[in-house]
């Protein structure tokens, strides 16, 4: 299997660059910087880097460089990916021995299409280091059958999945009784020996997200956080999760940033129409994103006012 070494700054574009390429079997790692790309290669030995141009300590440019100028991985593809795509930035990639340069944004399809070709020009996946005994000698011994042997190394192992350990609602949840959000009926037993946690069923966000999907006539919703790590999600989405989950948190960013300039403050909640649907984003307190998709115009207003009873109840559980 082959690793690809993803570089950028953005945990959104790491979210949905890693997804596409683990969909198609390959071994992903991740940097944030190009200080971390660096300790990734010495480690990891990546068979291609997919690496960001703009970072804020190393460029990609620098970490093209580096891949390239390495005494082990100096044959190492490395694809370049930039918003901006022009002369200037095309002889900077040509200057550091760039494989090629992915314009942002890009299609997934692509993404991966270009990684496959390098990989399949570069070799494939690494192979093992020959050792010195077994390269030709000086006469010319014939050793073919001693250099190429791939079957003899053995592949990586998985990692070892985690023990399941059982969720256990009387240590997750305070034992102190919580606040109800208004509006919001949670029945507790009259009488109990102890201190009892609020119901499952109403602290719990798939239990939350499931409620709101039957009631307001949303055709799905997206909880993630503001990295755009996917935390819960329902309905059908028509996408992966985690995708629609890091493009989500993206969107919200940038609207957040707009808003703080034109000193409105930090953003409550959007809407974006598109033709066949609107999308209501809402910042979750602090934490967390809510995407809803509602593909019914008649239903908006229906939506938005279930969106807006379980706003306090997700930033409760949160």
């Amino acid at each position: 299997m082959a690793k690809v070494l993803v570089v950028d700054d953005s945990l959104s574009v790491r979210k949905v660059v890693e997804r596409a390429l683990v969909a198609k079997h390959l071994d992903v790692v991740c940097a944030a910087s190009g200080t971390e790309a660096i300790a990734q290669i010495e480690r990891e030995h990546p068979d291609i880097v997919v690496c960001d141009v703009v970072m804020p300590d190393r460029d990609g440019y620098e970490i093209c460089r580096f891949v390239k100028s390495h005494p082990q991985l100096g044959r190492t593809p490395v694809l370049l990916i930039s918003g901006i795509v022009n002369d200037s930035v095309l002889a900077q990639a040509a200057e550091a021995r760039s494989d090629d340069v992915l314009r942002k944004p890009f299609e997934a399809a692509e993404l991966v299409r270009k990684v496959s070709e390098l990989l399949a020009a570069g070799g494939g996946p690494r192979r093992a280091p020959v050792p010195r005994a077994m390269e030709p000698h000086a006469n010319g011994a014939p050793v073919a059958p001693m250099r190429v042997a791939p079957a003899a190394v053995p592949p990586r192992p998985p990692a070892p999945a985690p023990a399941w350990t059982p969720p256990v609602p009387t240590i997750r949840r305070a034992p102190e009784p919580q606040p109800v959000a208004a509006g919001w009926s949670a029945a507790r037993p009259a009488a109990a020996s102890a201190p009892a946690p609020a119901p499952a069923a109403t602290l719990d966000l798939s239990s939350l997200l499931v409620q709101f999907m039957a009631t307001s006539g949303a055709d799905w919703a997206s909880l993630s956080d503001r990295e755009g790590f996917l935390i819960e999600s329902s309905g059908e989405i028509g996408m992966e999760a985690e995708v629609a989950a890091a493009m989500a948190a993206s969107l919200a960013e940038s609207s957040d940033g707009i808003g703080r300039e034109l000193g409105r403050g930090a953003l409550g909640g959007m809407l974006i129409e598109y033709e066949k649907g609107t999308v209501l984003l809402h910042h979750v307190g602090s934490p967390a994103v809510l995407a809803v998709m509602c593909k019914d115009a008649a239903a908006l207003g229906k939506v938005r006012y279930y969106v807006k009873k379980l706003l306090p109840d997700l930033a409760r559980v949160i």
